[in-house]
Parts: C-alpha cells; structure tokens; sequence
C-alpha cells in the first residue's frame, strides 16, 4: 500500500466536526450569552403593592472567549536498523482544537420605587464588602506605618 492510499484511508476514517456545525455551537452559545444580559436579566418582574410599584433591578456581567487551532505536518526520516539496512519513513501529523468559555456574573444594584409622589431609585448597599474593604484598608494602613516606623527601613544620615 502506497503512502498516499494510507492518507486517503485516514481522511476518511476521522470524523472531523464540520466547519457549519461548529459555527451552529458557537453561534448558539453565543446566544445563549447574550439572553443572560437582556433587559429581563437586568430588570426582575414588577411588584404592585397597592399604589406602589417596585422594580428590582440587577448589574449583569459577561465574559466569554473562544479559540481553535489546527495542524498538519509531514515529514521523512531516514531511520538505520543495521549499517546494511537503511529504510525511509514518512512520518505525519494532523490535529485541530478548539475551546471557549465563559462566565454571567449577576448582582442586585438597585430597587425601582414608583408610588403617586413619585419615582425614586434606592441602590443596594452590601455592608459586608464594605466592612471588608474597610477592614483591608485598614490593615494596609496599619502594615505601611508600622514598615514607616521601623529603624532598620529608616534614611540614614548624610
């Protein structure tokens, strides 16, 4: 069997994902990415409380990324199994890839409040950040001045 019969047979034994079908996995991840920040990701169902309206309304992050590759490779090396002996061997090579992730990062932001005096926006506060970014700045603050205030870290005298 020649070298090129043995291709032949390969290509036709490999099932390769068509270029239409990957488009299709892509295009509809890529829906299903661009759902999760529609205006009803966004803004939750409407609460009527009497004359009272009230809208919750949310920050909706995405992120997402895709990659393919590919690869062909053919070669020849002259292997030796005995000094009489020398026989040439085609080596080849073939390969594609491809990958994508992603991730919806989703946090209440704010409450819509619709009553017969009017509209008005209550933001969501989460006191827990805030006490830790609290708690961290403070630390920092504490490690820089102690650092200031050590001797060995001090200027010496000109």
């Amino acid at each position: 069997m020649s070298d090129e019969n043995a291709l032949e047979i390969q290509d036709e034994e490999l099932e390769l994902l068509k270029e239409e079908d990957a488009l299709d996995i892509i295009q509809d991840t890529l829906g299903e990415f661009l759902q999760s920040a529609s205006v009803d990701a966004v803004y939750g169902t409407p609460i009527q409380d009497g004359d009272t309206l009230i809208i919750p309304a949310a920050e909706v992050l995405t992120v997402m990324g895709f990659g393919v590759g590919s690869g062909r490779g053919t070669g020849y090396s002259k292997e030796t199994d005995s000094e009489e002996e020398q026989s040439d061997e085609v080596s080849e090579g073939s390969g594609s890839g491809g990958g994508g992730g992603g991730r919806v990062l989703a946090r209440p932001a704010a409450v819509i409040i619709s009553t017969p005096e009017g509209v008005r926006v209550e933001p969501v506060v989460d006191v827990t950040k805030l006490g830790l970014a609290a708690l961290t700045a403070a630390g920092f603050m504490v490690g820089m001045l102690l650092r200031m205030m050590n001797p060995r870290n001090a200027l010496k005298d000109i």
